[in-house]
């Protein structure tokens, strides 16, 4: 009885706490093995937030049990928790603060302070910690719904009821999670995770119980936390109204620069109080099925070094950076019926701003608009860090109509800023999700009212098309063609194109240039096509096609990291890397980039032996043809005055 007792006095102080720890088999323990447990759960008391002893108003029973299995440490009972006792020697000979487990909490002794804690949590997180209102209209509503026959009871009632304290069901918790809402559902929340890597404990996936659990054993244990997971220690933070004490946080965060030039240095460190504002970044629509609604992504307007905060920053365009969801595709197969059905993984992309303006506007002839969102600078800093949280955790599912480009962009703007207009928005589409941001006063529209404007100062990248065909109206005013729409200049043979060179003039021949480089990407997209298609139908010379997949499955085995840079540190920690994982960092890094840029420069000299004969003509031709246009601009300029130009 004096043990009990004592237990009492230490876990549960009668004028603040509600929750009781005791020992329900201390008789059966010797005194040694009575006092380490006795230790070990104030221990794990002292640990809990005084809001969760409070609310947590039961007597929980602890034993040790012989009926465990030796790889688990305890389990919950409905007022009970048991531990496993082939580790109670080890905790009372003092041994377990030593022993090492190979899990992520490192020893013995705090593996068993983590189960306590995980269990515990299940009995807060499941009890009906409502207010008397709340359990009053609990009651009435179930009654209501029996009377009319209603099934699915208890679910609705909670709905209905608000349920004040609970964790596992919260809509903030279950977006931070990863339980997204189902597009067109509703509310209801996907049964799929994406965040499936760097976890630290890959049992928080088993569902959203279990993941509050793992979460809060890790939030009161590790002092880490707080800087690997910031989104989620916030959330307990402010649940609890209360904080576990943890060493200051970097304030820049690693991320991966997914950009296409592998000379560059990919390891970055992005510091969220240097980003200025988010815009919406929207493609506009094509013919290609998969872009006929656009394509969203975010842009992160990122002032230069040294400069301050200010609208100055929207100019600092080779320092931004951009957000992009895509179906990472690991093999050259491009199906449509795979974006459907779910085949491909769903990665965010970081990419320079600058790669994603070529792309678009030169490569797929498409605008992009760019419009601000009124998020305040505490959204921003908490969207740009749960950007970098996905970043190194996410490895979702791409579906076309309910995981989509759209889908994905709006998951992080909610989970990441939890702003309340955001928590009801539903669309799949890219276009139609920035009328809704419009129309709900989240997105500045009215930067794009003007449209040189907007050109100027970056809110807008226009297509190359309207260049183009300013360049063709040229042609058409001082040379005569005949051809009336792009289309049709782009369909003459390099050969009939190149006839105009030699009766050009500057301005003619500057248009001739800006047109036949036109011509060029338009056909490097034809020939990727045809490279593809040949890949994939074997057609090609054996030889050269053995050569071709054996350097391209390379380049997609070492660029995977660009979209899922944890594959980089597989074996340590978990969320966003902290100091001691940069250096491995940055040597793996370095060393992926320069096997790129080697297997890059390999696959550019075997793929174009791939094409066919005509092909191969084509783009030589059109080299044929840039290069006399360059020479007949210089030509010209020396006669008439000018300096000769290189």
């Amino acid at each position: 009885m004096r043990a009990w007792w004592l237990v009492l006095w230490l876990v549960s102080p009668p004028i603040q706490a509600e929750l009781a720890l005791y020992l329900a088999d201390a008789s059966s323990l010797t005194p040694v093995q009575r006092q380490a447990s006795e230790q070990l759960l104030a221990q794990v008391y002292r640990l809990l937030p005084p809001t969760f002893i409070q609310r947590l108003n039961q007597k929980v029973a602890v034993s040790w049990q012989d009926d465990l299995p030796a790889q688990v440490y305890g389990r919950a009972r409905t007022h009970h928790l048991e531990l496993n006792r082939g580790f109670l020697a080890t905790l009372a000979d003092g041994s377990a603060l030593h022993t090492p487990t190979g899990r992520k909490h490192g020893t013995l002794h705090q593996e068993l302070v983590a189960t306590l804690i995980h269990e515990l949590t299940h009995f807060y997180d499941r009890a009906a910690l409502w207010s008397e209102p709340q359990k009053s209209h609990y009651s009435h509503c179930q009654q209501q719904l029996k009377r009319l026959g209603r099934v699915g009871i208890s679910e609705a009632c909670r709905t209905q009821s608000e349920r004040q304290y609970s964790l596992s069901d919260d809509p903030q918790l279950l977006d931070l999670a990863g339980w997204n809402q189902q597009p067109g559902q509703r509310g209801q929340r996907s049964t799929e995770n994406g965040y499936q890597v760097r976890n630290p404990d890959i049992y928080e996936l088993s569902n959203p119980r279990e993941f509050v659990a793992v979460n809060l054993e890790y939030f009161l244990l590790d002092p880490e936390y707080a800087c690997r997971r910031p989104s989620l220690y916030r959330y307990f933070q402010q649940h609890f109204a209360w904080q576990p004490k943890n060493p200051a946080c970097s304030e820049d965060y690693p991320l991966i620069n997914a950009g296409q030039d592998f000379g560059r240095k990919p390891l970055l460190r992005l510091n969220p109080q240097r980003v200025y504002e988010v815009d919406y970044l929207i493609a506009e629509a094509n013919q290609e099925w998969a872009s006929r609604w656009g394509h969203s992504m975010l842009r992160l307007v990122i002032c230069a070094p040294n400069r301050p905060l200010g609208p100055a920053c929207r100019l600092d365009l080779s320092h931004h950076l951009v957000l992009s969801f895509r179906a990472f595709v690991n093999d050259v197969q491009l199906s449509s019926w795979d974006g459907l059905v779910g085949e491909y993984p769903s990665r965010l992309f970081i990419l320079p701003l600058d790669q994603v303006i070529e792309e678009y506007t030169r490569m797929e002839l498409r605008s992009l608009a760019s419009v601000p969102l009124k998020l305040s600078r505490t959204h921003i800093q908490h969207l740009v860090q749960r950007s970098i949280e996905l970043h190194w955790s996410y490895d979702g599912t791409y579906y076309f109509l309910s995981n989509n480009c759209a889908v994905e962009t709006l998951n992080l703007l909610r989970s990441g800023t939890q702003h309340p207009k955001l928590q009801t928005l539903d669309n799949i589409f890219p276009n139609g999700l920035l009328e809704l941001m419009n129309t709900r006063g989240l997105a500045d529209y009215s930067k794009l009212d003007d449209p040189k404007e907007a050109l100027r100062l970056g809110y807008r990248f226009d297509s190359y098309r309207e260049r183009y065909e300013r360049m063709l109206g040229i042609l058409q005013q001082r040379l005569g063609i005949p051809e009336k729409t792009l289309e049709a200049w782009f369909a003459l043979t390099p050969a009939q194109r190149g006839a105009w060179i030699a009766q050009a003039d500057l301005p003619s021949s500057a248009a001739l240039l800006l047109l036949e480089q036109g011509a060029y990407y338009q056909r490097l997209l034809a020939a990727r096509d045809e490279v593809k298609n040949r890949y994939l139908s074997r057609s090609s010379n054996a030889e050269l096609l053995n050569q071709a997949d054996e350097t391209l499955r390379a380049m997609l085995a070492n660029s995977g990291y660009l979209s899922r840079p944890a594959e980089l540190l597989e074996s340590s920690g978990y969320g966003i890397p902290q100091a001691d994982e940069w250096t491995a960092l940055e040597q793996a890094t370095q060393q992926r980039q320069q096997t790129l840029k080697h297997l890059g420069t390999q696959l550019d000299q075997q793929v174009r032996q791939l094409l066919n004969g005509s092909s191969l003509k084509q783009l030589e031709a059109i080299e044929a043809n840039l290069a006399h246009i360059a020479q007949h601009l210089r030509d010209l300029h020396q006669k008439q005055g000018g300096f000769r130009l290189p």
